[in-house]
């Protein structure tokens, strides 16, 4: 596994972001005293850079595979550099100690500030919505303006990070494929992503082959749930319909009724039903029925009024419950 990698870091010399040593990683991290955060990956953890400023080290414990998650991740976030994409600064790979190192994001990821719960942050809509837009440009530039197609598969609140300014930074390119512009449809052995975020295509094949609108579907629940400021799916609902949260919101908006996030300023209003039916398209069942980035930009960016709604949005094929 060791050998692929080294092979590939060392045939690969477009890569802009510096090699570290472990040596240096434990020195940058000082010892890896503060620990930012931990996931299936590894953990996370606070450094200063030789430049001075701060940064984060992400310490991979349980590489994949060939090496794979970690040749992707560099791979794909080594060639990118866009505002709302977070900026691969370095890595490490010595032996069994696999290490990435990003610029560090003061205000950490987004699902501390959207879901309506105790000890949360919540961000005003205004500030919401402007995140929105930004991971919107972030995910179009992977999908659109690059000289590869960059698929994430694993768009979630976890995965976007927050600096200084709240400017949002797509992250953990862990999942990330890398594709031809050209190809339309995608090969994939096993279903990626993370469940409650995941297109239906990559469960039921007769609804249409995996794209680029797997990530649109994505997007769709992120963006409901930064509108609603709660989970898409809740297994503690009390009613049964509000069990599948978008079918619930889409119902509201049909019926006339607005839908009501805690105390919400009149002018607000337009901002959030721009955010929930643009939601509602992104995460509709085929994936030609979704628009493309570019597209929800369009949507996101214009007038309310312009909206008309999509159909009802099925959380599976009528005939596979």
């Amino acid at each position: 596994m060791y050998n692929s990698i080294e092979e590939f870091l060392h045939g690969e010399k477009t890569l802009v972001p510096i090699r570290y040593s472990y040596s240096n990683i434990k020195k940058m991290s000082n010892k890896f005293k503060e620990k930012l955060g931990e996931g299936g990956y590894g953990s996370v953890f606070k450094a200063r850079l030789r430049s001075g400023r701060f940064g984060a080290i992400k310490m991979l414990d349980k590489p994949k595979g060939n090496g794979q998650d970690f040749i992707s991740e560099v791979n794909t976030i080594g060639r990118i550099h866009h505002v709302n994409v977070v900026q691969l600064v370095g890595y490490c790979v010595e032996g069994t100690k696999h290490a990435l190192v990003y610029d560090f994001m003061l205000n950490g990821s987004l699902d501390k500030y959207i879901y309506c719960k105790e000890g949360s942050i919540p961000l005003s809509c205004k500030t919401t919505y402007e995140i929105s837009l930004g991971v919107a440009r972030g995910i179009k530039y992977l999908h659109e303006d690059c000289d590869m197609q960059i698929l994430h598969f694993d768009i979630k609140p976890h995965n976007i990070l927050l600096d200084e300014n709240f400017i949002p930074k797509i992250s953990d390119f862990g999942l990330a494929k890398l594709y031809p512009v050209d190809n339309s449809i995608v090969s994939l052995t096993a279903a990626r992503g993370t469940m409650g975020y995941m297109a239906p295509e990559l469960f039921y094949k007769n609804i249409g082959g995996v794209s680029f609108k797997a990530d649109v579907y994505s997007f769709g629940m992120l963006l409901m749930e930064m509108a609603s400021r709660r989970k898409n799916l809740n297994a503690l609902a009390e009613h049964s319909s509000q069990l599948y949260f978008p079918s619930w919101v889409y119902n509201q908006y049909n019926e006339g009724k607005d839908f009501e996030v805690g105390e919400v300023v009149e002018e607000e209003k337009p901002l959030i039903r721009k955010m929930i039916i643009t939601a509602l398209w992104c995460i509709q069942l085929k994936p030609s029925d979704r628009p493309s980035m570019k597209e929800v930009l369009q949507m996101l960016e214009g007038d309310v009024e312009l909206l008309r709604m999509p159909p009802e949005p099925l959380l599976y094929p009528k005939r596979c419950p």
